[in-house]
């Protein structure tokens, strides 16, 4: 599924195109927003009223990464390989850490 890259590979791959200390910001908002809306939108499958607020995360957390590609300058790397929509959740845990 990873074509054979390790992780880090990945990374900084994602990092490239992450360059633009707004678009960083964005990213570090916009990808947990994204990966909690996905979380409240199975819980509200079992516990209801929850899907809004779902949504509204969802919508939110993917325009901050639109907007942050915007100043960047650069597409987002999805729209060339699918794959990177996992490789930003690893990214945001890697920046998180200090790691990148």
């Amino acid at each position: 599924m990873f074509a054979g890259r390790s992780w880090d590979d990945w990374i900084a791959r994602y990092s490239q195109s992450h360059q633009n200390r707004i678009n960083q910001i964005t990213h570090s908002f916009g990808i947990p927003m994204i990966v909690l809306s996905i979380l409240l939108g199975v819980v509200s499958i079992f516990v209801g009223g929850l899907w809004p607020w779902a949504l509204g995360l969802f919508v939110a957390g993917w325009a901050l990464q639109f907007i942050g590609h915007a100043f960047e300058g650069k597409p987002p790397e999805f729209l060339s390989d699918w794959r990177f929509l996992f490789v930003g959740l690893r990214w945001w845990i890697a920046k998180m850490k200090g790691r990148t």
